[in-house]
């Protein structure tokens, strides 16, 4: 794990730390091509430039988001924002099923938006893969 990212879980209280800990490094196992770093203060996932997933600390619980979850096609996912993120929370690592993560982290490599140029496109999303 990065430093910045493992110094961005340290500084959580420790349930928050260990959810943070387990997705950053299942992230990392699962997308080991994809850059990562601390972006606009969370850890966020890119690959070719393109954000993929991240996940931040809320009032009461941990955001795991999704930037094209919502082409997903998973329940589990809720819809966030008005483009094609979808997220999920968790408030105890033991929530963390890791099945289900392996499964939206293959599908976040294979189905994405374009969000790396979309003020260029002025808010347009297109579709990458």
């Amino acid at each position: 794990m990065k430093t910045e990212i493992q110094d961005y879980n340290n500084q959580l209280l420790t349930e928050d730390k260990a959810i943070c800990d387990l997705l950053a490094r299942t992230i990392d196992a699962e997308l080991s091509d994809a850059e990562n770093k601390i972006w606009h203060a969370h850890p966020v996932w890119f690959l070719d430039g393109n954000p993929i997933v991240g996940y931040s600390k809320l009032k009461n619980s941990v955001r795991l988001l999704f930037w094209s979850g919502q082409s997903f096609d998973e329940e589990t996912l809720q819809n966030e924002g008005k483009f094609k993120a979808a997220e999920i929370r968790y408030t105890a690592v033991e929530e963390v099923n890791i099945v289900n993560l392996k499964r939206w982290l293959a599908k976040a490599a294979h189905i994405q938006w374009d969000y790396k140029n979309i003020v260029k496109r002025k808010g347009r999303l297109e579709r990458l893969k």
